[in-house]
């Protein structure tokens, strides 16, 4: 499962953070055989994806548990999941 980004951003920050993120997505494509470069491109998609509230602390305030990546199956989401088509 993955976590959406946080509704409360306004619409002009979280398109900078989606365009960080996109960019910092093609450095880490981009940095083939540059362990350095990946690293930081790496660090970059990290910062982006917790700005816009994907990873890093839950930014909902109803006290449910983050199951950010975890697979359905092994969350109370489970029977959702199986009955989904794909």
């Amino acid at each position: 499962m993955w976590r959406a980004s946080n509704p409360a951003l306004d619409e002009e920050d979280r398109q900078r953070l989606v365009n960080s993120l996109m960019d910092a997505r093609r450095a880490v494509r981009d940095a083939k055989g540059d362990e350095a470069a990946l690293a930081k491109a790496r660090q970059s998609v990290n910062a982006a994806k917790t700005a816009l509230g994907e990873r890093g602390p839950v930014w909902w305030e109803d006290g449910a548990p983050d199951y950010n990546r975890h697979m359905a199956k092994n969350t109370p989401y489970a029977q959702w999941w199986d009955k989904q088509e794909g």
